[in-house]
């Protein structure tokens, strides 16, 4: 088995290679992906946590996996909107540039 150290690890390096991209990216597209990852990087951490946890009779919980389950159905339908919004931002300005969009400021 795998010791949950490692696994947090490469949680937290999935976790911060999508919140650099959040922060330094100007694409919209690109921006969603790395969300995406940082979702992904929670998930990994309640299916490891939840991997890790054992009831009283040495029978491993579910609740990780149904957390992530959850996370993952609510990911889905934000990335739909998501892209919704980003198609009718580009039919009217022709760009997904996440700089010359100020529009939803107002």
């Amino acid at each position: 088995m795998i010791p949950i150290e490692y696994w947090l690890v490469f949680s937290s390096l999935l976790f911060a290679i999508g919140a650099y991209g959040v922060m330094s990216k100007k694409n919209a597209i690109v921006v969603l992906m790395s969300i995406e990852i940082m979702l992904n990087a929670a998930n990994i951490n309640f299916v490891a946590f939840s991997s890790y946890h054992t009831t009283l009779h040495g029978v491993a919980e579910a609740s990780g996996q149904v957390f992530a389950l959850f996370s993952i159905a609510i990911a889905a339908a934000e990335v739909a909107v998501g892209l919704g919004i980003i198609l009718a931002v580009y039919r009217r300005y022709q760009t997904i540039d996440v700089d010359k969009i100020n529009i939803l400021r107002w």
